[in-house]
């Protein structure tokens, strides 16, 4: 049986190891298919629930201005649900399960894979972000888990996997294989010091080991991978679909990308088709894929997110704001709640204390793309940490921060979430010509990327996106003179060379303050008299 027949198409064809056409479906495209498996025994249906980038956000939280989305006990409702209406049913995680919200952070993720376990995850894939902790830290979380984690790239320099690369799991009349893959970028993007005695293999080239030899003991393939949709089919999770064949299904994280609707990529020799799935970020939609599989093929599926209880800003006739549900509410699992409450409850406690008060909220939406004035006030805060060293300007990474500030009071736990890393402010000094090498690689970084700066007062210049080059760079007011040493603040993921800033690890005899970024913040808050106005700078021009 072939596909549901589709519409309006959107083609693109590129060479590579094999031609691959990639279609973007509109959302009519996946309308529940019209099957009954219970009438074709060679007719099955498997549910695959799946989210990713979850970044520590185990209870209900604000996203920005609306109130108690998300959180695991009302992801266990739908869970829940939607297994007691489905025989067959998968759940997965993309990865990146650590570091976001100060009550996962300060318990090392704790509450989130209790949760986890509580839903009977079937598995994960390691994140980039599972290597923000020392190794010791996620073995100890595997320990914790109910669950495994996967990944087929990343060995131990003994050339060992560190955790097992795919399960197989078996049900009424077929079986499915999963394995993970997780971002060979990481040996740039991870922590060096932790990463330092690991080893990111190629993506595509062991998959083409592995896919061959799970084909042999399984009718479905699904990737579990943290790679990320990016443009083209040079990078990610579209390279591995277009290279690899084999694949059924790729479950993706990484960029934190909103699929309304599979991408799919089709081989034209053998036209098997491989779908690819993402569902954002933060655990605010829980994803949804049925498909339907006949000897050995996926013919069918359907595909939604479901909102966990987001809403949208509505205006009454007075003014007011009031809140509109997008989709049905879900209520939280009790016992669940239960669990994990006192993880909040001791969190904030601590971190109730109000700092200060934003006029109007602080976006954190296209970070990654541009200058910022949330990025200006979090670097202006690392050079002032450091002013008695005299600094020229501060630099940070816009990976480095996870959310935005909403309109009204701000509490240490705002700016917790905000800078949720354990990474410090350092001082330290480069010469001229090692300035201008910082800057002709932050032209290379691509928009989107964690590595995209957000600087402090004192530096000025132009990003080429076409060139990929840096231009007009101004520091005090001056072009870079390469007879000088120039002081520059920093936090400690880049000063280690970190996103690729191997610029930094130039230096001699670096400052580290032992200051985490997010104290600074809250220091330099309250040293500004509490009152904070967003404001662009316009230190970073972009040149399209």
């Amino acid at each position: 049986m072939a596909f549901t027949p589709m519409r309006n198409r959107k083609i693109a064809i590129t060479m590579g190891l094999l031609l691959a056409i990639l279609f973007t479906f509109s959302p009519a495209h996946c309308l529940p298919p019209k099957h009954n498996a219970s009438k074709d025994q060679n007719l099955h249906r498997l549910t695959v629930l799946f989210t990713n980038d979850f970044h520590g956000h185990p209870v209900k939280f604000s996203n920005l201005s609306v109130p108690d989305v998300g959180g695991l006990p009302a992801r266990a409702t739908l869970v829940k649900k939607i297994r007691s209406k489905h025989q067959n049913v998968l759940l997965l995680d993309a990865g990146d399960l650590n570091t976001g919200q100060s009550v996962s952070n300060f318990f090392k993720a704790k509450p989130d894979i209790l949760g986890y376990n509580h839903m009977g995850y079937d598995a994960m894939v390691l994140g980039n972000h599972e290597f923000d902790n020392p190794i010791h830290v996620l073995r100890e979380q595997m320990g914790l888990a109910k669950f495994p984690f996967l990944s087929a790239n990343v060995k131990t320099k003994t050339g060992d996997h560190l955790v097992i690369p795919y399960i197989i799991r078996q049900f009424s009349g077929f079986t499915v294989a999963i394995f993970g893959l997780t971002t060979a970028e990481t040996k740039i993007t991870g922590n060096p010091d932790h990463i330092k005695d690991l080893i990111f293999e190629d993506e595509i080239e062991v998959a083409k080991q592995l896919v061959p030899y799970l084909r042999k003991r399984a009718d479905v393939i699904i990737a579990l991978t943290h790679l990320g949709i990016y443009e083209g089919l040079s990078r990610g999770s579209k390279r591995l679909a277009a290279r690899v064949r084999g694949i059924d299904l790729i479950v993706d994280g990484n960029t934190d990308t909103k699929l309304e609707v599979p991408l799919m990529i089709i081989d034209p020799d053998s036209t098997h088709q491989t779908l690819i799935v993402q569902a954002w970020h933060w655990g605010l939609v829980l994803g949804k894929i049925d498909l339907w599989i006949r000897d050995k093929r996926v013919v069918d599926f359907n595909m939604e997110l479901i909102p966990i209880n987001l809403k949208r800003i509505i205006k009454k006739p007075d003014g007011k704001k009031a809140f509109r549900f997008i989709g049905k509410p879900i209520k939280e699992d009790p016992e669940l709640l239960a669990l994990l409450q006192p993880y909040a409850d001791k969190v904030d406690r601590f971190l109730d204390e109000t700092i200060g008060y934003a006029k109007a909220p602080f976006e954190n939406n296209d970070g990654r793309y541009r200058e910022t004035a949330l990025g200006d006030l979090v670097a202006d805060a690392m050079r002032w940490h450091l002013r008695r060293f005299n600094p020229d300007f501060a630099l940070t990474n816009s990976g480095a921060i996870r959310g935005g500030i909403s309109e009204g009071p701000l509490t240490r736990k705002s700016i917790y979430n905000i800078l949720p890393f354990d990474s410090s402010v350092v001082f330290l000094k480069l010469t001229g010509d090692q300035v201008q090498a910082l800057f002709d690689y932050i032209g290379t970084i691509q928009p989107g990327e964690g590595a995209f700066p957000q600087v402090s007062g004192g530096i000025r210049f132009t990003m080429n996106e076409e060139k990929k080059t840096c231009e007009n760079i101004l520091i005090n007011g001056s072009p870079i003179d390469h007879g000088k040493s120039y002081g520059i603040v920093t936090n400690s993921y880049l000063a280690k060379g970190g996103d690729g800033y191997g610029a930094f690890l130039k230096t001699i005899d670096p400052f580290d303050s032992s200051t985490f970024q997010n104290d600074a913040l809250i220091a330099y808050i309250k040293h500004l008299g509490g009152n904070l106005v967003p404001e662009v700078n316009g230190r970073i021009t972009i040149n399209h």
